[in-house]
């Protein structure tokens, strides 16, 4: 390896030929298109988002500053086929070199429908365009609050068809910007206006007329989306025309194609309202004529009845069964009666032959000592006790004077 001799031209150093490369690759290189698959991507918590982009035989570090990476309308991710455009940028402490993205566009899909597909995914995963959770629309709202601009063709559409619907109806404008920078905070805002009302309305509408997808970007971000989710009260999303589909309109409870078809969701037709009256009228008059017709044959029927041609005929009758019956009863206490005297004299007759009166009738006695109980034994006596006997007709009280035992 030869090395410079006094004659050779000064050796340039590592940061001097960085710097010239530098220069020269930026200044080449200041405004490129690159396309490729977006792999290895970090987002940093400064808000920068560094990636590696690669294709079949090559990758180079890419990186996207904060400010850039805020307007980005879609999430980048390992796996995605973008376009970038920006600068190469050498980074002298490590001597390598960066493609600086001041545009990033998704490859296939505008950026736009990538940010709307990627959040759709998101928020569906997390339950907000579940249908089990939409809420119906009251049949009669008094009050409506519509969360649009007050000037715009969308206010007055829904008014002039409201009006000529029901005339009965409040509607409550809550001015917001729908498009551009801020509107989507400011939609925010009005919805919870409308949810923080001592007297909250019975509908929301919120919605806009049509526009391109641009301008109608603020009802699919995320706060919006996230904003009807928690609204208290049912949400009518009216954005657009009828082929115009975002995200407030898979979250809202009831979507209208336009702002009129939302005012004839919202608001009870009048004309229809009187037309159901009067059907219902007709028909509660053809009922109660046909049940008057069914009361007037069954009551026909009923007069034809014996009962009725003949009314004391019955009462006759049973009154003749009353008297049956009572002579029968008392047929049957009569019988009882002599029945029960008969077992009575016969229960008297033996009981009299049982009775001690009886017994002493026929000249028998008993005999007790004081105390009362009855003297059975003579060994039991002494001279002196004082006796009382009873007879038929009578007591006797006697002394002993002496007592003689049969017992031999």
């Amino acid at each position: 390896m030869s090395s410079p001799s006094s004659s050779s031209p000064s050796a340039l150093t590592v940061s001097q030929l960085t710097a010239l490369l530098k220069g020269t690759v930026e200044e080449s290189f200041h405004d490129v298109w690159v396309s490729g698959e977006v792999t290895g991507v970090t987002h940093h918590r400064s808000g920068h988002i560094y990636f590696t982009l690669k294709d079949d035989a090559s990758k180079i570090r890419g990186v996207v500053w904060r400010t850039t990476a805020q307007r980005l309308k879609f999430q980048v991710k390992d796996g995605l086929e973008v376009l970038c455009r920006g600068g190469i940028e050498v980074y002298p402490p490590r001597g390598d070199y960066s493609l600086v993205c001041r545009q990033m566009e998704p490859r296939g899909l505008g950026a736009l429908q990538l940010a709307f597909k990627q959040l759709q995914e998101k928020l569906a995963a997390a339950g907000l365009f579940d249908a089990d959770r939409k809420r119906p629309l009251p049949r009669f709202p008094r009050r409506i609050a519509f969360v649009t601009s007050p000037t715009g063709a969308a206010i007055h559409d829904f008014l002039q068809v409201a009006g000529r619907r029901f005339r009965g109806t409040h509607v409550l404008i809550i001015p917001a910007r729908v498009q551009g920078t801020g509107a989507a905070a400011e939609i925010v805002r009005g919805i919870e206006i409308a949810n923080s009302l001592a007297e909250p309305p019975d509908i929301l509408v919120v919605g806009r007329g049509g526009g391109s997808v641009e301008d109608l970007w603020s009802f699919n971000e995320e706060i919006v989306v996230r904003a009807i989710h928690a609204s208290k009260i049912p949400v009518i999303s009216a954005v657009g025309h009828e082929v115009d589909v975002t995200l407030a309109d898979l979250v809202a409870d009831v979507r209208a194609l336009t702002p009129s078809e939302a005012a004839e969701l919202a608001v009870p037709s009048a004309q229809e309202l009187v037309a159901q009256i009067a059907g219902l009228q007709r028909q509660m008059t053809k009922n109660l004529r046909s049940r008057v017709s069914s009361a007037r044959t069954h009551l026909q029927i009923l007069s034809r009845r014996p009962v009725f041609a003949r009314p004391l005929s019955r009462i006759q009758l049973l009154s003749r069964r009353l008297d049956d019956l009572d002579e029968a009863a008392s047929r049957s206490v009569r019988r009882r009666q002599s029945r029960l005297r008969e077992k009575l004299a016969s229960l008297s007759a033996r009981l009299e032959t049982l009775s001690p009166l009886a017994t002493l009738s026929r000249g028998y006695s008993v005999t007790t000592r004081e105390d009362g109980s009855i003297v059975r034994d003579v060994q039991d006596l002494a001279a002196n006790d004082i006796l009382r006997t009873q007879i038929a007709h009578g007591k006797i009280t006697s002394r002993i004077l002496s007592t003689e035992s049969s017992d031999k």
